[in-house]
């Protein structure tokens, strides 16, 4: 390990992930202004693509980094049972955004006309994508506790003492 290029005793690809965990929320709430406040179908159309596709492909290296490197646990400094319950958290949020966002991406595709206009399909995709929002939010924010609770401080056991 030590191949991460943001200082801790990281992989390359788990610093990647994390640089986009914390570009992800603002590119999306970019992509949401598109729509609510200038009627840029189709900018928030490449914006949600460019992002899906991206996070797609970082996500997919980030996971066999994560074989190659024995897993989270051989990778972590923090075996305490809170980065257990964290890290339960953040695979909960992680799974069901893909899941919504595959769905909201998938439906959109398939519903809406290109180029992307209002539709039948808009309040559903307004429903969807909201929760997609809401739910690629609180991955964002538990996967970078993960890494700052599991790589960057150093952990106090509950046993010291």
């Amino acid at each position: 390990m030590g191949e991460g290029f943001l200082g801790y005793e990281t992989s390359l690809m788990l610093d990647v992930v994390v640089v986009a965990l914390a570009v992800v929320v603002p590119v999306l709430t970019l992509s949401l202004c598109q729509v609510h406040f200038g009627r840029r179908y189709q900018v928030h159309r490449r914006l949600q693509l460019l992002l899906g596709a991206v996070l797609f492909v970082a996500v997919s290296l980030f996971e066999v980094d994560m074989r190659l490197h024995g897993g989270f646990w051989a990778m972590s400094k923090n075996h305490s049972t809170e980065m257990h319950v964290l890290l339960g958290v953040h695979l909960f949020f992680a799974i069901s955004t893909v899941v919504l966002w595959a769905t909201t991406i998938g439906l959109a595709l398939r519903r809406f006309p290109s180029p992307s206009e209002p539709g039948a399909h808009s309040r559903l995709h307004r429903r969807l994508g909201w929760l997609s929002t809401l739910d690629i939010t609180a991955t964002s924010i538990t996967g970078l506790l993960v890494y700052y609770f599991g790589f960057v401080i150093e952990v106090v056991s509950d046993r010291a003492g």
